[in-house]
């Protein structure tokens, strides 16, 4: 397992681009925040989807045991001179690499349950694949948020035992999403909320020192890391992985059911695609370039293998035009399974992906692509001239010429559509080629275990294998001498490409649920201020003798020479967080000066405190770029925009735009306050 500091840390790049309102996340004024309405599913539900991830979260635990007695062995092999205790410890590895060897096909074996993932319909489909979710173990924030509230924020870290609650509970919670649209609005609360906690609580310079654990989703190797986008990428993948889930589920027997399956895979393509291209440095190979890219291609065939169930089910006629649709419709499947099949013989990825998935994209393959030469045969075998005129039969011709990669030897096509013994000839030759490809499927589907479990896979193999044969058959003569041709290889082509639909956060609003702290803008991780200081002022015939400005906080724009607010201590560059005891962090402009202005003639105690410093230096690390856009590191934060703002982006921090007119202005006296260039309160003297 690697431990925090052995190697790279994940991290996320800041690409530009996006849009400002990827995330819009409610900051209410008043600093309100009512907590998450959305939960868990039961963890102790029978489920056969809940036994399987139970059966694999103590596998993961198992396999974690095993490598940590691995790692413990071999430190004391290396470390001993001694021959006999050597032999001892090389005796007792072997043990445990045959442990986790049996572990790992366990493993192995749950991941490729598919069925557990399918709808119980009455429909003949072949089963998708779907993507099991990565596991977590707890993870406490107490202690560390509470210090850091306390040594950075300099509050009364009890105060916010309530808070710090929540955010366990919701952390908890995602741990067991339900397979809907809930269960996503969960992991998407999540992933935004840890928006809010990378601000307040992770400093470029330090770590809180949480350590989040997770496991690899096919493999149950735990990686450990202290750095939050490692939490990010991992929620990011559960939800692409809970995508593909749902779209496995569906109902495949009617149009409204494809296309949620569809709408699905094109959204678990679109997570994966994301965290392929905005983290890097993954600790878990799930989670690496080459794995994420495979996923993407998989959901991407899965799209298209709907596409083609979609055509099917909508094509009624037996058109000559229509059935030629639907062979370059299969083709264009088994091409994009061929491309996956590929993908998943790469080095990295050939020891890596379970052998049934391999299996199953093969068959798949091999499946798509003798359909397509038997709707071939169909178009040519069960075409006649029309009976509507000239028009229909061009139009036929046209489509034929544009059907095969290279045009086949022999007589023109044109004179093949009017022959029908050439074109029984061809069909013929085409049905051929089907048998062959059924036959080739059906030999890797028997050589995997854990397919030729999957009855509804048998089913399809053989139930296309034998309308191929029986199609074959009725187009046999006693009277055929000739060897038969060879079918031209058939032009792929869809009327319906694939989308790969990236994740949209604005679908779940969410409010901070540390928001108690103070605005964002003032009150994060990066501000360095000094400690809370109590002023207490007198009013006089000449007023306060103070400036204020902005709200939320409420800023002292400056302080009359010799007036009250000076001889009190007050300086410029302060922000007001209390009136007379009361918290006015969220405060408006109007409410402040109304609080100072109604105070007795006793006078006034105002709590402020002086912004120091404001990290604007964040890490940056050299890595090549990807789609134009720069990896570095996770830690890098801008500001969010204009104080009181009522949405941010999750990946804001690099919003160029933002940043111009946002910088940091040096103040007298060392200290340091931000410009305010989009606040519309203007300055008034009290």
């Amino acid at each position: 397992m690697e431990e925090p500091g052995e190697t790279r840390e994940f991290e996320m790049s800041l690409s530009d681009g996006g849009s400002d309102d990827d995330i819009p996340l409610t900051l209410p004024a008043d600093g309100s925040h009512s907590g998450s309405i959305r939960k868990g599913c039961d963890p102790f539900a029978q489920t056969q989807r809940s036994k399987l991830q139970h059966r694999r979260a103590r596998i993961n635990q198992q396999i974690n045991k095993e490598m940590r007695m691995r790692a413990g062995a071999e430190n004391l092999f290396r470390a001993t001179t001694n021959n006999k205790v050597r032999e001892t410890v090389a005796l007792e590895l072997s043990f445990v690499n045959s442990n986790l060897q049996l572990l790992k096909e366990e493993l192995e074996e749950l991941n490729s349950n598919m069925e557990a993932y399918q709808m119980d319909s009455e429909a003949v489909n072949v089963p998708m694949i779907p993507l099991g979710l990565k596991e977590t173990k707890e993870v406490d924030f107490t202690v560390s948020v509470q210090d850091f509230i306390c040594e950075h924020y300099g509050e009364d870290s009890s105060l916010y035992d309530k808070e710090i609650k929540e955010l366990i509970e919701l952390r908890q919670a995602m741990r067991t999403p339900s397979r809907n649209q809930a269960g996503l609005e969960l992991l998407m609360e999540y992933y935004n909320q840890l928006y809010y906690l990378d601000q307040r609580f992770f400093p470029a310079h330090r770590n809180l020192g949480v350590q989040f654990h997770w496991y690899d989703s096919l493999t149950g190797v735990p990686s450990c890391q202290r750095a939050l986008a490692f939490e990010k990428g991992s929620v990011l993948f559960n939800i692409g992985a809970l995508y593909t889930q749902i779209g496995a589920r569906q109902d495949r027997s009617a149009a409204c059911g494809i296309d949620r399956a569809i709408d699905a895979f094109q959204r678990a393509a679109g997570a994966f695609n994301y965290l392929k291209e905005n983290f890097s440095n993954a600790p878990s190979l799930d989670m690496s370039c080459p794995s994420l890219c495979m996923l993407v291609r998989l959901m991407v065939a899965q799209v298209q293998e709907c596409v083609f169930e979609r055509v099917t089910l909508t094509t009624q006629d037996t058109h000559f035009t229509s059935q030629l649709c639907l062979a370059q419709e299969a083709a264009r499947v088994s091409d994009v399974y061929l491309l996956v099949q590929q993908t998943m013989t790469q080095p990295l990825m050939k020891d890596y992906v379970p052998f049934s998935w391999a299996s199953m994209v093969q068959v798949k393959s091999e499946h798509f692509r003798a359909l397509s030469h038997y709707y071939a045969a169909v178009a040519l075998c069960d075409h006649v001239l029309s009976a509507e005129g000239q028009d229909c039969d061009e139009e036929a011709e046209k489509a034929y010429l544009q059907f095969y990669v290279n045009v086949p030897a022999g007589p023109p096509l044109c004179q093949i559509l009017r022959d029908p013994e050439k074109r029984r000839k061809l069909g013929k030759a085409h049905l051929r080629r089907a048998v062959i490809r059924h036959e080739e499927a059906m030999r890797v589907h028997s050589l995997c275990k854990i397919l030729r479990k999957m009855d509804i896979l048998q089913d399809v193999l053989s139930l296309t294998h034998k309308r191929s044969l029986d199609k074959y058959s009725e187009l046999d003569r006693e009277d055929d001498f000739d060897e038969t041709a060879e079918a031209p290889e058939i032009q792929s082509h869809t009327h319906w490409k694939p989308d790969i639909t990236p994740p949209n956060f604005s679908t779940v609003q969410v409010t901070d649920i540390f928001q108690r702290l103070g605005p964002l803008s003032v009150f994060c991780a990066r501000a360095r201020w000094g400690p809370v200081r109590l002023i207490c002022l007198q009013r006089r015939e000449g007023g306060l003798g103070l400036t204020l400005r902005g709200d939320s906080p409420v800023l002292v724009a400056g302080v009359v020479p010799g007036g009250c607010a000076e001889e009190a201590g007050l300086r410029e560059g302060d922000y007001i967080v209390a009136v007379d005891g009361q918290d006015c962090k969220w405060a408006k402009h109007g409410e402040v000066v109304h609080m100072l202005k109604s105070c007795s003639d006793r006078g006034v105690e105002i709590s402020v405190v002086t912004l120091h410093s404001y990290d604007t230096q964040v890490e940056r690390r050299a890595i090549v770029p990807s789609h134009g856009s720069d990896k570095e590191n996770t830690r890098q934060r801008l500001l969010s925009g204009a104080k009181g703002q009522s949405s941010a982006s999750l990946l804001n921090w690099n919003r160029k735009k933002k940043r111009e007119g946002s910088g940091v202005t040096k103040r007298i006296g060392s200290t340091f306050s931000l410009s305010f260039g989009s606040i519309r309160d203007t300055e008034a003297m009290y």
